[in-house]
């Protein structure tokens, strides 16, 4: 994949150089700021100054100015310049001699020291281990010794400082800090000069190409491997990028981050070091020296200089995002990181993430489109903006110039594919639903929300619901309108009360129920009314809908008052005698609401209790009196009565009594409100004699002494027994009840009176179960008090045996003793001894005794009526 990175701009041209010299070339450059120095075959040195200057284009060109030219007189070609701008010297390789060179003049340094002969190769060090600033390392390649020497250059000399012997003669090299870099005859190697620590690299045959040792960092160099390949390795012989595939012919490379740029016989190549793919070919011929400078690149044919200028790299960036080459545009961005300032780069880095995503969401590349956006922190109003309408009308948002995407709208980018629009809406939505909930939407919350909503009610969206009923900012009149359009009138509901318009809210609902209004989205939207309402703090509008409620269903309408929750504020509090006046024209929803006080919260008022009962009682009376009744309505109503009845205290017994006194049916109901007047005889001979239902009778007995003592329950029990065993009713005793009375509630009855009032002539083998039963209870309880009473006595002798074993040894008491019970001093000389001779007051042993398990057992002996 191409791009253009560079620019070829010519420098220097042949005429400025050599004229019509034929056959001289170029053997070497050398720049340094806008100096630019020029080596030729016939061993001149040609000063020029650059200078950058901007076409009416807008594109970078290059002017230069011959300073001066130097002949040194040796006939020989100048193999390499070198320059060491602190020292304003020039360090010239020449016929195997190192000559230091006036920067300015060109003059050579006339001091003997400044010369080094027998050198093949020299490099200077960038990155110098000497802390002296005024004079420059180098390491020269001895063309009479297999060794590489360290030298520093001063201004009038070259100093000798270390020579380090080598396997082979270096044919190329490069140095940083401690470590060379050597291209030897048949491999390349690592040597740290100082502590002579070496790493072989891979082999290479110097004969076939020329080698390249280019030191492109801080101890990591650019070398050329077999195979036409670039490797990169680092001071430690470890590869930490992967190589670059370039020619064969490589002659020359350099690197102008990030890009690895290579020339060879008939083209300069441009690689990028980030992603290793060729990014630009540029054809030229006659090619001599690829140099970097500082950052400049610098190439030159045999006659003339050329500089490759970079393009900037937004533009470069630009034109790969034009491609939709979006990861390389992103590769690229964040690999030059290093060159740009940390604050440039965010916004640069930025503003690419929110292009990318616009690119790839125009490819409905949605997840991707919504990482770049994440990562970018794209004002998400950008995108909103592409789907026409959907911000509000109130919003100040303008779009971002220059714009981050080619873009008219939503519209323009489906070119009327309506599948391709309806997965840009759902993207959206599920976008704006992530955003709202992070602080990305902080500023635009409105903005965001409304377009949400929008969106919702547009297609349908089951989450639109949710939104309204949550926590949100959208706004009303660009709201309202958009779900009306597209009969959303529940939804307008829930915005109106979000918003306060309670009002507005439920005469849009009433109306949807009514079917003034379509809307299907709750079928339960009546119930939904009715609930809000048992929830509304305006009074003025409960009381308005409460009728419209109660008309449409009794049942679900009064739920407005039952569901109302109680609270001790009362504000919004409905008085309960209001309502149940309120509810008299509604007579299933006025039973229901007292139901609701009496059953449910449990008020103690007798006018609710006396209310709901003769409510009650009408309803059994009716059900009665009506032919067409059936029969499970009546037994539901009479056990709704006979409940309440038992269950309260508080209503108005007599007034029910006389409802119910002349009715030969209710005979239960008048039993138990005999039972309430404590007229339990009564109660017992209609059950018995006129219901002619034991099973009701021995009921009543156990319902009527629930909360009383057990001699009550006895005393009831003995009444029913009575009433059995009547003879003056008509159709006299009845024997079989009363026996199994006794049977069945043997442990209920006192055995000695039953006795008295049974019969003689009854049989002992009717009566065997009870007999039975009760000589059992007597006989254990006979025991149980025996063993109490045995207890006792022996309690009674340990005690006696203890204080005639004390009695012999003195007490003493004084007013400094303490009570080992109570823990207070004595005041009196009367005391009590403990086993062990332990004194305490007369009281504390008396309370102690008391709480003895003994006496607790003699006592509980003593209370049985079998005792």
């Amino acid at each position: 994949m191409s791009v253009k990175a560079f620019e070829l701009v010519s420098a220097v041209e042949r005429e400025q150089l050599m004229g019509e010299k034929v056959r001289i070339t170029i053997e070497c450059i050398e720049c340094c700021g806008q100096h630019l120095y020029v080596g030729t075959t016939d061993c001149f040195i040609y000063h020029f100054l650059l200078e950058e200057r901007t076409t009416t284009k807008g594109r970078l060109a290059y002017s230069s100015q011959k300073l001066l030219q130097k002949y040194l007189g040796l006939k020989k070609p100048v193999a390499e310049l070198k320059a060491a701008s602190a020292l304003e010297r020039l360090i010239v390789l020449c016929d195997a001699t190192i000559t230091l060179v006036d920067m300015v003049t060109l003059e050579p340094v006339p001091s003997g020291g400044a010369k080094l002969k027998g050198v093949t190769a020299f490099c200077i060090n960038e990155n110098p281990v000497t802390a002296d600033p005024f004079c420059a390392e180098m390491a020269v390649v001895s063309a009479r010794r297999r060794a590489v020497q360290i030298c520093t250059v001063h201004e009038d000399r070259v100093q000798i400082l270390k020579e380090v012997a080598t396997p082979e003669q270096p044919c190329a090299l490069s140095v940083d800090g401690y470590f060379l870099c050597l291209a030897l005859p048949t491999q390349y190697m690592i040597l740290n000069y100082s502590t002579g620590a070496s790493q072989d690299l891979f082999p290479y045959d110097s004969e076939e190409r020329k080698p390249i040792v280019k030191r492109i960092g801080r101890e990591e160099f650019l070398l050329a491997a077999p195979g036409g390949l670039g490797m990169f390795a680092n001071a430690e012989g470890i590869s930490q990028r992967a190589p670059v595939s370039w020619s064969e012919s490589v002659i020359g490379a350099a690197v102008c981050f990030p890009y690895v740029v290579a020339l060879d016989e008939g083209f300069v190549t441009v690689h990028s070091m980030l992603d290793q793919q060729l990014k630009q070919t540029l054809s030229f011929r006659e090619g001599h020296i690829l140099q970097d400078f500082e950052g400049k690149v610098v190439l030159a044919s045999t006659k003339a200089v050329y500089v490759l200028v970079p393009l900037p790299l937004e533009q470069q960036i630009q034109d790969l995002l034009a491609g939709h080459r979006v990861e390389e545009a992103l590769t690229l961005t964040e690999g030059a990181q290093r060159n740009i300032p940390k604050d440039k780069f965010q916004i640069l880095h930025k503003r690419i993430l929110q292009q990318a995503g616009f690119i790839q969401f125009g490819q409905l590349q949605f997840s991707e489109a919504k990482e770049h956006f994440r990562k970018g922190q794209l004002d998400v109003r950008e995108l909103i903006s592409l789907y026409p309408l959907l911000l509000p009308a109130s919003s100040s948002f303008t779009r971002c110039h220059p714009p981050l995407h080619e873009f008219a709208d939503l519209n323009h980018l489906a070119q009327g594919d309506q599948e391709k629009v309806q997965r840009c809406k759902r993207f959206l939505i599920s976008y704006l639903h992530e955003v709202r909930s992070s602080e990305s939407a902080n500023g635009f919350r409105e903005d965001v929300d409304t377009a949400l909503l929008k969106l919702y009610a547009e297609i349908g969206h089951e989450s639109l619901l949710d939104l309204l009923a949550s926590d949100n900012a959208c706004l009303l009149a660009d709201s309202a309108p958009w779900l009306e359009k597209h009969n959303r009138y529940f939804a307008l509901g829930l915005l109106y009360h979000y918003n306060g318009q309670d009002a507005s809210a439920l005469q849009m609902w009433v109306r949807v129920v009514n079917g003034d209004l379509q809307d299907s989205t709750r079928a339960d939207l009546f119930e939904y009314v009715v609930d809000f309402l048992s929830f509304c703090s305006n009074l003025d509008l409960v009381w308005k809908y409460a009728d419209w409620a109660l008309q449409k269903d009794q049942k679900i309408g009064v739920q407005i008052f039952t569901k109302r929750p109680i609270s001790k504020e009362t504000t919004g509090q409905l008085n309960p005698d209001e309502v149940i006046k309120y509810l008299e024209k509604h007579h299933q929803a006025l039973v229901l609401y007292l139901e609701h006080l009496v059953l449910e919260r449990r008020v103690q008022k007798e006018k609710y209790h006396t209310h709901l009962a003769v409510l009650y009682a009408d309803r059994v009376l009716g059900l009665l009196s009506r032919p067409s009744a059936t029969e499970e309505q009546l037994s539901s109503a009479r056990e709704k009565l006979q409940r309440l009845l038992r269950e309260s205290n508080l209503y108005r017994v007599q007034l029910l009594l006389g409802k119910l006194q002349d009715s030969e049916v209710l005979l239960t109901e008048r039993a138990t409100l005999h039972g309430k007047l404590e007229e339990h005889d009564k109660a017992l001979h209609i059950l018995v004699h006129q219901l002619k239902n034991s099973t009701a009778a021995e009921d009543y007995c156990t319902w009527a002494s629930e909360d009383h003592d057990p001699a009550h329950r006895q005393k009831l029990f003995h009444q029913l027994l009575s009433v059995y065993l009547d003879p003056d009713v008509p159709g006299g005793a009845q024997t079989m009840e009363a026996v199994d009375l006794l049977n069945r509630h043997a442990d209920v009855f006192d055995a000695v009176q039953v006795l008295e009032l049974l019969p003689e002539a009854w049989s002992l083998t009717l009566l065997r179960p009870f007999l039975c039963g009760a000589l059992r209870a007597n006989i254990h309880a006979r025991r149980t008090s025996q063993v109490a009473l045995g207890l006792a006595r022996a309690e009674n002798l340990q005690l006696q045996h203890d204080r005639l074993k004390y009695r012999g040894g003195p007490v003493f008491v004084s007013e400094k003793r303490g009570c080992q019970l109570c823990h207070n001093t004595f005041r009196e000389p009367d005391c009590v001894c403990l086993p062990g001779g332990t004194p305490v007051h007369t009281l504390c042993a008396a309370r102690r005794l008391q709480d003895s398990p003994t006496k607790r057992r003699l006592d509980h002996a003593h209370t049985s009526n079998h005792t």
